[in-house]
């Protein structure tokens, strides 16, 4: 299921990215983004597969720890990577065959040594606080937009700071409807998609001044390592509840990360997402899009 949710959020961002680095930058962090993105054909379809994604990745979350279910989704680029060399005619190389293998690795060897799994989750000001934090952070890019300051890395780490905020959420979503509580799971749900919401303004944004292979494994990266950090204070599931303190499972965390970042930046990735011409643009010398 999480791997399956990975694929279709992969497939999506990649259909994404098309229609986003094609719109003017003016509509930077703004609503009017997505009121013009959301004419196209091609990025509906996109949005569509992230949007068939979402309940698979929560019913995951039903059966399987947060520290699985969200590193999991790197396997989604697995799936990219073979799209990619699908439309290039080309044999991935060693950097991506070594990266495949280093997911795999990863994603098995958290799936070994994670804590077991539970359906509650910790209540009261802890939580409350976390995610006041953790939305707050996410909502910077906008403000740096304000004060007239906007900054590409940031808007990107802010992308990543919402879909951690919706992954958190994602797990409370799953706890109240395991526990019959739909009423919770929808308030919660609605949360979820509104940080969604945030997140996708921010990456569309992100992509419009720096090409996906960029984009991408910064998100990635934000997404997977700030709930699984987190978990402890709002999930009840720790690395330290792993064997040896949770070392290995760190471990393997690591390895999957560095796999994904490798592999995110891959040619084969670079195509699907459109943005092969700006990084020869940029290594060439020539600006492709607008720096901050």
């Amino acid at each position: 299921m999480a791997s399956g949710a990975s694929t279709l959020y992969s497939l999506g961002i990649a259909v994404q990215a098309l229609d986003a680095r094609d719109t003017s930058a003016e509509h930077a962090l703004r609503i009017s983004l997505l009121t013009h993105l959301v004419t196209r054909a091609r990025w509906l379809f996109g949005t569509g597969m992230t949007a068939i994604g979402w309940p698979l990745q929560i019913l995951a979350l039903s059966y399987v720890p947060l520290v699985v279910v969200q590193p999991a989704l790197a396997s989604g680029l697995v799936v990219l990577l073979l799209v990619g060399e699908r439309m290039l005619g080309e044999r991935p190389g060693r950097r991506e065959l070594l990266s495949v293998a280093a997911i795999v690795a990863g994603v098995a060897g958290i799936a070994a040594l994670a804590p077991a799994h539970t359906t509650h989750h910790v209540h009261g000001a802890a939580v409350i606080v976390v995610l006041a934090l953790l939305g707050a952070a996410a909502f910077t890019p906008f403000i740096l937009q304000l004060v007239g300051r906007p900054i590409a890395n940031a808007t990107m780490i802010g992308a990543g700071l919402a879909f951690a905020w919706s992954g958190l959420v994602n797990q409370f979503v799953a706890d109240a409807g395991h526990n019959g509580h739909w009423g919770t799971a929808f308030s919660w749900a609605a949360g979820a998609a509104a940080a969604a919401l945030v997140g996708l303004t921010c990456e569309m944004s992100a992509l419009q001044k720096r090409p996906a292979i960029l984009v991408a494994p910064v998100v990635f990266v934000v997404q997977t390592v700030v709930p699984i950090g987190l978990a402890p204070l709002v999930v009840r599931a720790s690395f330290i509840d792993s064997p040896l303190s949770g070392i290995p499972l760190l471990g393997c965390l690591l390895v999957l990360l560095l796999g994904a970042t490798t592999i995110a930046r891959s040619p084969a990735l670079l195509a699907i997402s459109g943005a092969r011409d700006q990084v020869v643009s940029s290594e060439s010398g020539s600006p492709s899009s607008p720096s901050d």
